[in-house]
């Protein structure tokens, strides 16, 4: 049977192991999971108010335009309906985008390392990939823009980026905008735009107003806490939009998903709440690298790498045993680090606990 030779080489995503996996395994009442970038707060009180008081009947599709949720993003964000695409989560915006436009004849440029599906999609699509490795965390954003030639079809930007956590600022991303053809897409990933506070980031909407080559996505899955209905979306001119609207499956978010979001999208205090306890996590994290002398890179997520100059699977498993899950910087490009989502207040308490434990034997 055939099979693309380049998807023979790549190797399937896997999840980490789940809480109930780690309990039977290890024997453990209580496990701490702070690998994936979830919101350990949940989400927003309305969401599950308009999940318990609006029955669906679920034998029928869902809106394939997701009206409910464009006109909420519309309203929101003060754009016309038009200029959204929802996606199945914002990978499959992703997927989208690479399936529109990459193919053997193009290149595609991103950072090293960053969010994997960038290059996961290029490869799939048979793109050459081009991959400028960060500089103190950093994208090198001049780098990039030199990297970019003829067959360039789409680079990639992740501010704040995974698994960094370090944010772009204005002046350089508009400096880097100003360099970059307009027959080239440029896609600014921001998934964890919500928890950004840091005074130098830029505005996306302006932005897309004035950079016709350019398409901002973001989630539903950080933030507002909604992980597990998947649901993105990205924001772009109308005739980038429209572009890219064939290659969308067709429902490809649920009805359930939709309403949800459209919920969530409309309490901020939640996500200001969400956007505060956040930067005290960071900030606890930060003191105890200071304390221990330990490097990080400054996040604007809602995660810190923390750079401990021992193997990472081996303090993995470590923290593993005591009940708290992170992610290993072996498959992130930081074979001695560990990123680690910021929890609630008890959870950091007892993750920073758990470390102090460890890597003092």
């Amino acid at each position: 049977m055939y099979i693309k030779n380049q998807v023979k080489k790549l190797s399937p995503y896997k999840p980490g192991k789940t809480i109930e996996e780690v309990k039977n395994e290890l024997g453990l009442e209580e496990i701490i999971k702070l690998a994936s970038n979830e919101n350990p707060f949940g989400c927003s009180d309305q969401v599950k108010k308009q999940i318990k008081e609006n029955a669906m009947n679920y034998a029928i599709y869902p809106d394939g335009g997701g009206t409910v949720l464009r006109n909420a993003l519309a309203a929101f964000y003060q754009l016309p309906g038009d200029h959204f695409i929802l996606g199945n989560g914002s990978d499959e915006i992703i997927q989208i985008i690479s399936r529109a436009m990459l193919d053997s004849s193009k290149n595609t440029v991103m950072a090293a390392p960053t969010f994997p599906q960038y290059k996961h999609n290029a490869v799939i699509e048979g793109a050459e990939v081009i991959e400028v490795p960060l500089v103190e965390g950093h994208h090198d954003l001049q780098a990039m823009a030199s990297a970019v030639n003829g067959q360039t079809a789409v680079v990639w930007v992740c501010s704040p980026n995974n698994p960094t956590g370090v944010s772009i600022a204005e002046k350089d991303l508009v400096h880097f905008l100003d360099q970059i053809p307009k027959d080239v897409l440029v896609v600014l990933d921001e998934a964890y735009y919500e928890y950004v506070t840091a005074e130098d980031y830029y505005n996306a909407l302006e932005l897309i107003n004035s950079y016709s080559n350019l398409i901002v996505t973001r989630t539903f899955s950080k933030a507002y806490g909604l992980a597990g209905f998947r649901v993105g979306y990205g924001m772009a001119n109308p005739a980038l939009i429209q572009s890219l609207e064939p290659v969308r499956e067709p429902f490809n978010t649920n009805a359930l998903a939709q309403q949800a979001a459209a919920a969530a999208i409309g309490d901020q205090t939640f996500i200001e709440s969400c956007r505060q306890q956040n930067r005290e996590g960071i900030q606890k994290f930060e003191q105890f690298c200071h304390e221990h002398g330990l490097t990080y890179y400054p996040s604007q997520g809602n995660f810190i790498l923390v750079h401990f100059n021992q193997d990472a699977d081996d303090l993995f498993e470590a923290l593993l045993r005591k009940g708290i899950i992170v992610r290993s910087g072996q498959a992130l490009g930081f074979p001695n680090s560990l990123r680690i989502t910021i929890g609630s207040r008890d959870q950091v308490d007892q993750t920073l606990k758990a470390i102090r434990e460890t890597i003092s034997h």
